[in-house]
């Protein structure tokens, strides 16, 4: 079985848990002998794939004519409406803007060709990226032998859909995040439109939580018997613990780790820390990552006057937050609304009990953590400070959610996905 996989971010180039989850997908498929084409739009050349074959959009030589088709054209009208790339109404205005080179055919006769530039990033330019992103994907399908299409997110959305129409192949969409999640009830109604008309072309939509799944049911208006939930995992490591330092001081260390927003709950974990340092100084916190309210939290901290108590080291790559991890004694995730949340169970792999807010969607799969509503700050103090002094709780929760983690693997969780494949390939060949 052959899948053509889009997603935006590729370990070790990624900013979130998207990415990390993508790479975790496409391992476990491969692992059940699923071939995975997996298309980034920008290729760095030391992508984390073994098994798993990664190509640049940006690479990708379009013929002038390959998207002057009528099919293209109508699949192409579904994000005219609404669309921020406003001075392209139509593919052919839409490609008149790409770069053109000439290229040398076999036969020595010259053929226009296009190459979208893409940054792969999230920059002032991302909705054009997108709609160039889903032209490349046209070529891509035409060029490529494959069973079915997998899309991550809303940014590859409009390429599948573009993909399954020159195609014919069945598209699943794999929802890890929605924009209700990232924005509260103040959406990007753009961002929002791109989902709904997502999922409503997908022959079957993928959510990563149940919490996610009602939301698609509920918001987008998805029927119920579309949706499935298939729950994340984590990538083994071994010898973690063992290749890394240990703590070599007294303090407890209690981390947060994920990109600084509203979503993730920043300033409640500030705020539990204030309680507890008023009665117990011997700890440190931790805010790694990076996002819009990062300046915020520090300023926060200062006006709380525990500056002396906080680091915030930024966006750490891989290497770097597993050694944070390994020093750890509690970690904590305070998101106001999470799909899922793989960090938790990376913690849990390093040998760190979690505390977990009841709005993510990794509470689902773990039993042995605890859990608290996120802007309770009092709970979730009581919370930090019982599992970094009892030793008893401690000692509990670091072997149980272990042994929780141990049956949560991607291999497995992949064959659940192979399972729909398998079904949508039954209904369409």
């Amino acid at each position: 079985m052959k899948v053509l996989m889009f997603g935006w971010e590729f370990p070790p180039h990624i900013s979130g848990g998207l990415g990390t989850a993508c790479l975790g997908i496409a391992t476990g498929l491969a692992a059940n002998d699923v071939k995975v084409l997996f298309v980034v739009p920008k290729k760095h050349g030391n992508e984390d794939a073994e098994k798993i074959k990664v190509v640049g959009a940006s690479d990708v030589e379009i013929p002038a004519s390959s998207i002057h088709t009528e099919k293209l054209r109508e699949t192409f009208s579904y994000f005219e409406v609404n669309s921020p790339v406003l001075p392209y109404h139509s593919p052919e205005t839409f490609a008149a803007s790409a770069k053109t080179t000439t290229v040398t055919s076999s036969q020595t006769t010259s053929r226009p060709v296009m190459r979208y530039p893409f940054t792969g990033g999230y920059g002032k330019d991302l909705m054009k990226e997108i709609w160039q992103y889903a032209l490349t994907a046209v070529t891509i399908a035409t060029q490529h032998d494959f069973d079915v299409i997998h899309v991550h997110d809303w940014l590859t959305f409009p390429a599948g859909i573009m993909a399954r129409a020159v195609s014919g192949k069945p598209l699943i969409v794999h929802v890890h995040a929605t924009e209700f999640d990232r924005s509260g009830n103040n959406i990007n109604t753009q961002v929002y439109e791109t989902e709904r008309l997502g999922m409503l072309k997908a022959d079957k939509v993928i959510a990563v939580s149940e919490l996610t799944r009602r939301i698609i049911i509920d918001r987008y208006f998805i029927p119920a018997d579309k949706v499935v939930t298939v729950h994340n995992a984590v990538l083994p490591v071994a010898g973690i613990q063992k290749s890394l330092p240990s703590k070599n001081f007294k303090e407890k260390v209690i981390t947060f780790a994920g990109r600084i927003t509203y979503q993730k709950g920043p300033a409640y974990f500030i705020e539990a820390a204030a309680k507890i340092l008023k009665v117990d100084k011997s700890f440190r916190f931790v805010m790694a990552g990076s996002g819009d309210m990062l300046k915020a939290m520090i300023s926060y901290a200062a006006q709380l006057r525990i500056s002396r108590y906080f680091h915030f080291p930024g966006f750490l790559k891989e290497a770097e937050l597993n050694k944070l991890l390994t020093i750890s004694d509690v970690f904590v995730m305070p998101s106001v609304s999470e799909p899922f949340g793989i960090i938790p169970l990376e913690a849990i792999r390093a040998g760190v009990p979690v505390i977990i807010s009841r709005q993510s969607g990794v509470q689902e799969v773990l039993q042995y953590a605890l859990k608290i509503d996120s802007p309770d700050t009092f709970d979730m103090a009581n919370c930090i400070y019982a599992l970094a002094r009892y030793k008893g709780i401690h000692s509990l929760l670091k072997r149980e959610s272990t042994q929780e983690l141990n049956a949560l693997s991607w291999e497995k969780q992949a064959s659940h996905i192979k399972k729909i494949y398998d079904h949508l390939i039954s209904m369409f060949y």
